[in-house]
């Protein structure tokens, strides 16, 4: 579940194998424990526990699990309370990357995340080091298959309060304040459009560009932090060439 602006770094998270798609699931369910802990297991009366089941879904996670997610997070399974971190620090190359966190070990999770970002030639940082770099945004992503003119698009997304519209050959990403992400994605999908991915994520104002042998580093430190499962999501600003993308 990286946050990358870039629809073919979006698109790598779609691919994956069933024991990955098992953790994304977990992941997921730590997302709904804390929405749930938040404002309450009603979807109907939680915005974002509303997001994260439409994420849920995009995930095809199985609705079973989506529910009993949902009831050990209300206390009817027994609850595990999570609290998020976020961790600052540099790739190869001074590459900025964040690494969102849910976890009930904070000892733990800080040693798992240093020793990734150690190992693959990285260094962990403060809070604030590279966070500046990045901006929050609401990104939802519509795939462009000539069903939808681009200038309705653009017409219903302004009307529905979005800050932008991209066309990024595949597909169109629609960009929003974090404030108006849940608005805008109802809106529009009231309108009658299907995302392919919705969520709340850190754009990097800019792309920094890699060596090939940096690359090969720097993917192996992403895919290590990505498979600790106390992380959430990992951001970064590195411009990942198409064909590292593994269909």
């Amino acid at each position: 579940m990286s946050g990358h602006s870039k629809w073919h770094n979006i698109q790598a998270t779609k691919s994956k194998t069933d024991a990955a798609r098992g953790k994304i699931f977990t992941k997921i369910g730590r997302e709904i424990a804390v929405a749930v802990k938040l404002g309450g297991g009603d979807p109907n009366n939680n915005a974002k526990l509303r997001d994260i089941i439409s994420k849920a879904k995009q995930n095809n996670m199985p609705n079973d699990n989506i529910q009993r997610s949902i009831k050990k997070a209300s206390g009817e399974l027994g609850a595990v309370n999570y609290e998020e971190i976020t961790y600052e620090g540099y790739g190869v190359g001074g590459s900025a990357v964040m690494v969102r966190c849910l976890t009930d070990n904070k000892n733990r999770t800080a040693g798992d995340v240093r020793h990734a970002f150690d190992k693959f030639g990285g260094s962990l940082g403060s809070n604030g080091c590279v966070s500046y770099m990045f901006d929050q945004k609401g990104l939802l992503i519509l795939e462009n298959d000539g069903s939808v003119d681009e200038e309705n698009l653009i017409e219903m997304c302004l009307e529905a309060d979005a800050e932008d519209v991209k066309n990024d050959e595949d597909v169109f990403q629609i960009i929003t304040t974090p404030g108006s992400f849940h608005q805008v994605k109802e809106t529009l999908e009231g309108k009658g459009l299907k995302f392919l991915s919705t969520d709340v994520t850190m754009i990097p104002q800019n792309y920094v560009d890699l060596d090939e042998k940096q690359i090969e580093t720097f993917n192996r430190m992403i895919d290590t932090l990505e498979n600790l499962d106390d992380v959430q999501d990992v951001y970064h600003n590195v411009n990942l060439p198409d064909e590292e993308v593994e269909e």
